[in-house]
């Protein structure tokens, strides 16, 4: 899975954006947390859950893998919702 290239993600100020362009399903702006900024770094190229899941866990020491897994599958689900994946 990827993230839609015809979506634009951008940094300002330290706060995270994607931002719709105009020929994309989702038309809007979404504001993301540092955890879901990571995730769409990471599909940024072709990757599975697992391997984003795998990259939390080094980059966040003592985190749950449980959690981690719930975490990016929430918000995997919500970048399908608004159409931001190709698969």
């Amino acid at each position: 899975m990827k993230l839609d290239p015809k979506l634009l993600t951008h940094v300002t100020k330290g706060e995270h954006y994607i931002i719709s362009t105009g020929d994309t399903e989702f038309k809007g702006i979404v504001k993301n947390n540092e955890t879901a900024a990571f995730i769409v770094e990471c599909l940024k190229t072709d990757t599975t859950a697992g391997a984003i899941v795998d990259k939390l866990m080094t980059e966040y020491s003592g985190a749950e893998r449980k959690t981690v897994e719930r975490d990016v599958d929430n918000i995997l689900g919500k970048l399908r919702s608004i159409g931001a994946l190709k698969e």
